[in-house]
C-alpha cells in the first residue's frame, strides 16, 4: 500500500511533487538508488532473490529514474506528525468501512473515529510489544537502529563487511540525524556494529541480558567487549543477575532479543544466506518491523 500510495502520487500529479512517506523501503528506494541494481540484476537484489512487489516497482521506478520534480522525505510513523497520522488514520478508517474516500478538505470525523476500535481488534505482535516499549525508561531517545546476525567470529576482522556496514549506517544517519544503533554486543555481527558504528561517529547503545556477559569469554575476547561498552553511549542491563547456568544464560540472551525487537524502529540482519540462526533472526525481524528490516549479505 505504501507502494502503491507513492505510485498514485506520482501519476496524479506531473508538476513538482513531493512524497513524505513512513516507509523507509520506498524513501531508500528512491534515496539510494537501490532500482539500479534490482535492473541490472533482472528485477533481483543482492540476494539473488525476486523483488517483491516487482509489478508495482516496475511503474514506479521510472518515475524515480526520469522526474527531476521528484522529491521524498521519511518520517517515523505515529510519532505526532500532523500529516502522516492523518493519513494512517484514513487508511484505518477505510480498512474498517470497507470502501474509500476523496476530496479537498478536511476529512468529516466519521472517516476517522473507527481509528481506535481498529487498533484494540487487529493489533498485530508488533504493536504489543511497541505499546510495551513506548513505556520503558531504559530505551534510549532517538530513532533506533538494531544491528544483529551472524555469529561468525571473523566478520569483526572483515574489512569488506566493515565498510558495507558503514556505508549503510552513514546512509540511515542521513536520513535520521537522532539515529541510535542498538546492539547486543555478541561475537560477529553485533560487535561489528558497534565496531563501525564508533568509528563513523554514530551513537550506539550496548543491550546486554544480565551482568558482566562476557566473563567467561577467553581474555582478548573480554578486552574487546570491555573496549566496546566503554565507547558505548548508554549500557543497558535488562536483568540484574547473572544466571546460574548455560540454559538459563541462553534463556536471558532470548528475552534480551525479544526486548530489542520490542524497542526498535529499523534493523539490519548480517547473513550470509546459509546461516540458520541468521537466517531465522531475518524472520523474526521481518514480523517485528516490517519493511524497515535491511539484509546485508556478507560473504566470509
Amino acid at each position: 500500500m505504501e507502494l502503491t500510495a507513492a505510485l498514485r502520487a506520482c501519476e496524479a500529479i506531473s508538476g513538482p511533487l513531493h512524497i513524505v512517506s513512513d516507509s523507509t523501503y520506498v524513501v531508500k528506494c528512491w534515496h539510494d538508488r537501490w532500482w539500479e541494481g534490482w535492473i541490472r540484476r533482472g528485477w533481483k537484489n543482492a540476494a539473488k532473490k525476486p523483488i517483491a512487489n516487482r509489478d508495482l516497482w516496475e511503474q514506479l521506478v521510472p518515475h524515480f529514474r526520469d522526474r527531476e520534480n521528484l522529491s521524498l522525505e521519511w518520517v517515523k510513523g505515529h510519532s505526532g506528525d500532523q500529516w502522516n497520522d492523518l493519513a494512517d488514520a484514513l487508511a484505518v478508517g477505510a480498512v474498517v468501512r470497507r470502501e474509500g474516500a476523496s476530496g479537498v478538505a478536511h476529512p468529516e470525523p466519521r472517516f476517522l473515529g473507527e481509528e481506535d476500535k481498529w487498533r484494540e481488534q487487529d493489533k498485530s505482535s508488533a504493536g504489543k510489544t511497541r505499546g510495551r516499549a513506548a513505556t520503558d525508561s531504559r530505551i534510549p531517545v532517538g530513532t533506533l537502529l538494531a544491528v544483529v546476525g551472524l555469529r561468525d567470529r571473523r566478520l569483526p576482522g572483515s574489512a569488506t563487511a566493515a565498510a558495507r556496514l558503514g556505508d549503510v549506517l552513514d546512509s540511515y544517519a542521513q536520513m535520521y540525524p537522532d539515529l541510535v544503533v542498538m546492539t547486543g554486543l555478541r561475537e560477529g555481527a553485533e560487535q561489528l556494529a558497534a565496531s563501525v558504528a564508533a568509528k563513523r561517529g554514530v551513537r550506539y547503545a550496548a543491550v546486554l541480558p544480565y551482568p558482566t556477559p562476557a566473563a567467561s569469554w577467553k581474555p582478548a575476547e573480554r578486552d574487546r567487549f570491555d573496549k566496546l561498552c566503554g565507547l558505548a553511549e548508554q549500557v543497558i542491563i535488562l536483568e540484574k543477575k547473572r544466571p546460574a547456568d548455560s540454559d538459563a544464560m541462553k534463556k536471558a540472551i532470548a528475552r534480551r532479543d525479544g526486548w530489542l525487537r520490542s524497542a526498535a524502529d529499523l534493523a539490519i540482519v548480517v547473513t550470509d544466506g546459509s546461516d540458520a540462526e541468521a537466517e531465522e533472526a531475518l524472520k523474526r525481524w521481518e514480523k517485528a518491523v516490517g519493511d524497515d528490516v535491511w539484509r546485508l549479505d556478507v560473504e566470509l
